[in-house]
């Protein structure tokens, strides 16, 4: 069945079939577009009928039943199960099902939930006054104009589930422009066939499988756009205010004086906090901080997570996902072993495989878990981040950990300490803090993730009407 799918673009809910296509693992093939269509495209404007926020949560809620059950059209006379689904994305992905199951709910759970995601968002706003642009909150006079028309996406490859990022933009009546990753055309591919069958006006979606030239057009010519890429990426658009980053998290577990020695309380908190969606996420844990006992913690982990192994896509036991690219897999493990070379480190995770860090099952490359014990966070793997269950554990004190902590989309931080907390809270370093037993890898879909989308998608004005 593969060998006859051909996965088109689609050019404002328009199917478009490019005479280059990319072949992918699993024998399927992509349209590729150019950067000549993306801009010609973006550059026209559009006219689309923009129905009112509550039909558009309505329209969101309708796609989040189809997107998890329903049979779905995928290419031209081939129509996708939800189990063709979760076979396509295992084959080009090496996603375990488990995993992608895992993913497919995270989305639909989304888009069940679009009311209360934009209420959180929006601190409560009334649908109606993105609607009218104008209105009260609180008794205060309030307009919101929108800031683009189009809001382009550079998606990853990583997870299904990263895809939930940009679904409130559809709620928030902003047209979707997606570059899918290289080896998940399905998943929003997928979504936007649900959110059509839901009745979303067409024009609102474009799906544009194209190359690196074409992603830098889209994210020069949108008026907004989420990036998802690595820091070399995310460094090209670090300055430009119209380009939301989704990089590297360097999200962290800190343990705090009061619960050092309460470790083994939070071993199963920590082993989800690094090993959730087998570590591909940028909110699993990189780095485990502890004021007390990091020798003992880091092998008790390593032990944990050394049950993790590679096992067939389709075993209900599957956790660990293996690299499409060999390569790149290769090139993670050798930069592991050169920073191992270097004094300070030692790799705890070794004590408790048989064997090599990297392995080959069924002809795709795995990356087994792999806990690093830093003697000092100047250690150059105590600051890496890896699409794999990989973390450093370093010991430090706690009045010590704030001004050694850098940048982290997400900090778990196991204390009761309540002036800990307060300069926890008080950090500008944090994105997202769960205060307490929360693994790093939980999400409140209605708080702000590497930003706010609804203050990024529309501006506040000033408002003033004469009586």
């Amino acid at each position: 069945m593969s060998d006859a799918i051909h996965l088109p673009a689609l050019r404002r809910g328009v199917t478009y079939r490019s005479v280059d296509a990319l072949r992918l693992a699993n024998g399927a093939e992509i349209s590729q577009v150019n950067s000549g269509l993306i801009r010609r495209d973006l550059l026209r404007g559009t006219a689309a009928e923009r129905p009112p926020v509550r039909r558009m949560i309505a329209i969101c809620r309708e796609a989040g039943a189809r997107f998890r059950s329903a049979t779905l059209p995928l290419c031209e006379g081939i129509q996708q199960s939800p189990e063709d689904f979760l076979s396509q994305v295992a084959a080009t992905g090496g996603l375990p099902r488990t995993l992608i199951r895992a993913g497919m709910e995270r989305v639909a759970k989304v888009l069940d939930d679009m009311e209360q995601i934009l209420a959180g968002l929006s601190r409560g706003l009334d649908p109606a006054v993105i609607d009218d642009g104008i209105g009260q909150q609180a008794g205060i006079p309030v307009s919101y104009h929108p800031t683009t028309e189009v809001l382009s996406v550079v998606l990853p490859s990583n997870s299904p589930g990263v895809n939930a990022l940009w679904l409130p933009a559809i709620a928030l009546r902003t047209a979707v422009a997606i570059k899918p990753g290289r080896d998940d055309p399905w998943t929003p591919w997928r979504i936007i066939q649900a959110l059509l069958a839901a009745g979303c006006p067409a024009e609102l979606l474009s799906f544009y499988p194209t190359d690196h030239e074409g992603s830098h057009a889209l994210l020069r010519t949108a008026g907004r756009s989420l990036l998802f890429g690595d820091a070399a990426v995310a460094k090209r658009y670090a300055r430009d205010p119209r380009v939301e980053i989704h990089g590297p998290g360097h999200s962290k577990v800190l343990i705090g004086a009061d619960h050092a020695d309460r470790w083994r309380d939070h071993l199963d908190l920590l082993v989800k906090s690094v090993a959730a969606n087998s570590g591909r996420s940028c909110i699993n844990a990189s780095a485990i901080v502890t004021h007390a006992h990091a020798d003992v913690l880091a092998h008790a982990l390593a032990e944990r997570l050394g049950s993790m192994r590679p096992r067939d896509l389709d075993d209900p036991a599957a956790d660990l996902a293996g690299f499409s690219n060999a390569a790149a897999a290769e090139l993670i493990d050798a930069a592991i072993t050169a920073g191992l070379a270097e004094p300070g480190a030692a790799d705890i995770s070794a004590t408790y495989r048989a064997g090599p860090r990297l392995v080959v099952h069924r002809g795709r490359s795995y990356l087994l878990p792999t806990v690093i014990r830093c003697t000092s966070f100047d250690h150059p793997l105590a600051r890496k981040e890896y699409p794999f269950p990989y973390c450093a554990v370093v010991e430090l004190p706690q009045a010590g950990m704030l001004g050694r902590l850098g940048p982290t989309l997400v900090v778990s931080a196991l204390s009761d300490d309540p002036v800990w907390r307060r300069q926890l809270l008080a950090s500008p370093l944090i994105q997202r803090l769960n205060l307490g037993a929360m693994a790093t890898s939980h999400v409140q879909w209605d708080q702000p993730h590497e930003g706010n989308l609804f203050e990024f998608l529309y501006h506040r004005r000033a408002v003033q009407v004469a009586a």
